[in-house]
This record gives C-alpha cells, structure tokens and sequence, in this order.
C-alpha cells in the first residue's frame, strides 16, 4: 500500500470493559469431516483464520449518549506464520466480545491506498496521529475480493481535524445466499458523508474455493442439530398447533380444482415449476373433519431442515421449517385496546422457520434468525435463552400467527410509536417440540454434487400454494370505527402460503 488517510476523534472517561461470551456449555467432538471447526478455512489462494484474542486500542463514547460506548480492537500478539491481519474490529461495549482482550485520549482512522490491482479490506485505527507502519494490515489482490455493502451505523460523531460529522458501519458482502461466494472479513467502513452502498473504498473477500471444504458432512450436521436444536414452545392458549405434512396429507388436505386426495407423502402434487396459481391446497368440505385438521397434531410434528452454506461458505445455516395446517385469528392492538378479529389473519397452512448460523472456523452456534412474518432479526448467541445446562435455545412461537421470537413477551407488528398493529404474544407453556430429536433433514444441495446424500421428499417440489387466497371483509370495519390510516398490508387479504422452497430465503440469505 502506498499511504493513508486519517480522520480523528475526541474520547470521553470509558466505561465498563464488555464481558467475554461463552456458550452455556461445553462443545462436544464432532464426527470426523475435513474443515468443519478447524479453526481455519481455505478459500482458494488464501487461507483465513478466526481471531479470538484481541488488543483494545480505543474506545468511543458520545457526548449525546454517555451510557453508550463503542471499542475498537486489533489482533493480539503474532499471528500465526503466514498470517497477515486486513484491517480493525469495533464493536459496541454494550455487546459481550466473542474472544479475549487487554487492557486515550484521541482515535485516529487510516484508510490503507492500495497498489493498483489491490483492494483494502478494513480500516486501521490507532491513539496516535503518527502513520501506522506499512506492514500494520495487508490489502489483497483484486480479483480475491468480492463487493460488500454498508449496513448498520453503529457510531456516528464528529471529526475533530475536519468538523464535520463521521459515520461508522459494520458491513457485510453483497453477493450473500447459498451460492454467494462473499466472505466478511469482520472490518468496519467509515467516511466523513452519508455513503451509498455502492460508494465504499473497501471490500470483503472471496470464496474461490468450490470444494466448500470447511461445511460440514452428514454425520456432523446430525450431531449438529442434536447439540444446537432449539425447543420451540407454544402459548399456553394456542388452538392452532403443528403437525407433520404427512399427519395434514392423511387426515383430508385435498388439491384444488380437482378435489384431488394427495398421497401421505405428496407424490400426486404437481412437482417443480413455479407458483402458476393453478393448483392449490385446501381442507376437506366436512366441518368436523375440517375444525380437526385446523388444530393440528403436536405429536406428529417435527422439524423439516434446510442445511446451506452461508457467507462464503465460512457458516453453515441450518433452517428449521415447522407446519402448521392452519393460522389463526389476529389481534389488533389500538393503544390501550386489544380488538379480536374474528376472521382476519386465519389461512390454511402455515410455514414457519427459524435459521441457526453456525460458524465454521469453530463450530459455535453463532446466532439464530427469528422469522416474523414477512420480516424477521438476527439475535446473537449471547442475547438468546437456552435450556438449562445445554447450548439449545428456546424459541417461542407466537399465538395464533406463529411468528419467532428469543423471549417471551407481546411484540407488536405495526407501529410501535402509535401503539397500532397486530399483537405477537408469546408465553412459556407445556406444549414444545424438541427440535433435537423431532426433526427430518429435508434438503442439503452442497452435499448431492456427484452423488444424493439427502433426498428431497415429493411434497417439497409443490411450488403452487399451500391454501386459498382469502380476502378479509371485516378489516373495512374496522378502519371505519377508528381513525387510522396505515395498517400492516397482510390484513387486507392473504394469498394462499407457498412451501418452503418457493420462499425467498431458500436460495437467499434472510432478510435483515
């Protein structure tokens, strides 16, 4: 690299170091595999490494907000021979630090100048306006580097040498998704102005490596999800429980227009295409059979598993899709006042999911994204409830629409500055299911090159919907009772659910 930019700011007395974070217990030894929780990934010409110890430099708290602080930190000691480090890590104190760390008045942000032909991965920071040594990061040649994007600010201050506001982003690759080859190096992007996504001096690197080495095999995704499974607990007064696809085929589902019977694994159900809304799924004409269906069966259930690779190949996914024959009525929250909607919400079949990021430098369950609806978060592996004395996490579901959540509680869907929307509620209870040993694997697509390893059951090819389209007449009332004008849209009307394979996330990475 050839030189620098800087930009400086002011430091306020620090606070609280963050505390280290460890998952509740142990990890145990995998089966045998190649890379999978090596410590080390290979990605074609380069070889890549996880830091777990780090050298505090500095620390950032706002003038605005003093209970709130952010550090910034290096790689502690040598690395390994071989191993060059591509540029700093900041966090916010508030977050537990995944890794060990040591214990200014002045923060100084350089941004390495590549050579042509090279690109910087991250920025340096240091408590002196002196240059850093040249050999203080490594930039990388171009064409093992791939895009990334801006995505949270986590400071926004001001530049003491320039006076003018600066903004701090954690990033991540653009080219994200089973088949995304970006790999986040776990740098930060700063700039002195509002950048676009397209706008960034940095990028992230690549994975050239189509062996997917460090993913891991059959027996350690087994193991996996015996160790990491979450327990997925219902409200207490839940009426719409899971069932197994099987359980809903057997007990009546029928495939419209034809009022066609489909078989216990659905191999009559038109198979591949995409959602031409010419067939769908419906329950039985027969009321009793129909209010049977619409409640489930617990003890059917299970978990249908979705195993991808993600990030470049450096984290395993593993999706966790559960069924349910039938979603409830919702709950609309005006302020203080709950109105319960008698038909608005309700639609045959549901398909729900919860996705566990494993890394796979060291095989630690890293977070769990918590489908809501058509949205959802991911909550690191520090913020989650496990089950005593295991790395499982609970994950609650919410009554009646199903949506996950990390805590028990009332989320609410709309708006929460108004106080208007649809009510999540989510309570501890004895009905769950132990996804640990309910489970199916369904579908790994890295792992059938050359030959099947899992194969795709029938009814996972139905790309058409899992349930009429309803148009909900009573939400007009309500919207005339009271003076309102945005609502969440899924009121209005519900088109008939699509499987698991015709979601966006399939093939995607989630939406955060």
């Amino acid at each position: 690299m050839s030189g620098y930019k800087c930009n400086n700011l002011r430091d306020l007395p620090p606070l609280k170091d963050p505390e280290t974070f460890s998952l509740p217990t142990s990890i145990p030894q995998w089966p045998p595999g190649q890379g999978f929780g090596s410590g080390t990934i290979n990605l074609g010409e380069l070889e890549v490494i996880k830091i777990t110890n780090f050298e505090f430099i500095w620390r950032f708290r706002s003038t605005e907000t003093k209970n709130k602080s952010n550090s910034f930190y290096k790689p502690k000691g040598l690395l390994p021979k071989d191993f060059h480090c591509l540029g700093h890590y900041c966090q916010s104190d508030s977050h537990p630090l995944r890794a060990e760390c040591n214990k200014s008045e002045h923060g100084y942000f350089w941004l390495p100048q590549p050579p042509e032909g090279y690109r910087s991965i991250g920025f340096v920071v240091t408590k002196s306006s002196a240059k850093p040594e040249l050999n203080e990061v490594r930039c990388v040649r171009a064409d093992l580097t791939d895009k990334c994007e801006t995505h949270k600010v986590i400071v926004t201050a001001v530049s003491e040498s320039l006076g003018v506001p600066l903004f701090i982003w954690t990033t991540r690759p653009s080219n994200r998704g089973m088949w995304g080859k970006g790999v986040s190096a776990g740098t930060f992007f700063c700039r002195t102005r509002l950048v676009t996504r397209e706008d960034l001096g940095i990028a992230c690197l690549k994975n050239l490596d189509s062996s997917l080495h460090a993913m891991p095999n059959i027996n350690q995704i087994q193991a996996l999800i015996q160790h990491y499974g979450p327990k997925l607990i219902f409200h207490p007064e839940e009426t719409y429980l899971p069932s197994s696809v099987s359980w809903f085929f057997k007990n009546g589902a029928v495939l419209y227009p034809n009022h066609q019977h489909i078989d216990e694994n659905g191999s009559n159900l038109p198979q591949g295409g995409t959602n031409d809304k010419q067939y769908w799924i419906d329950l039985p004409y027969d009321n009793k059979q129909r209010d049977y269906i619409k409640r489930g069966n617990i003890e059917s259930s299970k978990l249908y598993i979705h195993i991808k690779p993600s990030l470049g190949g450096t984290f395993t996914d593993i999706i966790f899709w559960i069924f349910y024959p039938f979603n409830g009525p919702a709950t609309l929250k005006l302020g203080f006042i709950d109105i319960s909607l008698d038909t608005i919400g309700q639609h045959v079949s549901d398909w729900e999911h919860f996705t566990l990021r494993i890394s796979n430098f060291s095989s630690e369950l890293y977070s769990i994204y918590f489908s809501q609806h058509s949205n959802g978060e991911w909550i690191e592996s520090y913020d989650l409830e496990y089950v005593t004395g295991t790395n499982k996490a609970i994950v609650y579901s919410s009554k009646h629409g199903h949506a996950s959540f990390h805590k028990s509680g009332v989320y609410l869907q709309g708006s929460n500055m108004l106080g208007i929307g649809i009510r999540n509620d989510t309570e501890s209870s004895e009905y769950f299911v132990d996804s640990s040993l309910k489970y199916e694997i369904v579908a790994a697509e890295y792992l059938n090159f050359g030959t099947v390893v899992v194969k795709e059951p029938p009814w996972l090819q139905y790309m058409r919907e899992w349930g009429p389209k309803i148009v909900y007449e009573e939400i007009e009332k309500v919207v005339n009772r009271f003076p309102m004008s945005k609502l969440p849209v899924k009121l209005y009307g519900e088109e008939g659910p699509t499987g698991p394979k015709e979601k966006s996330n399939w093939y995607g990475d989630e939406r955060w």
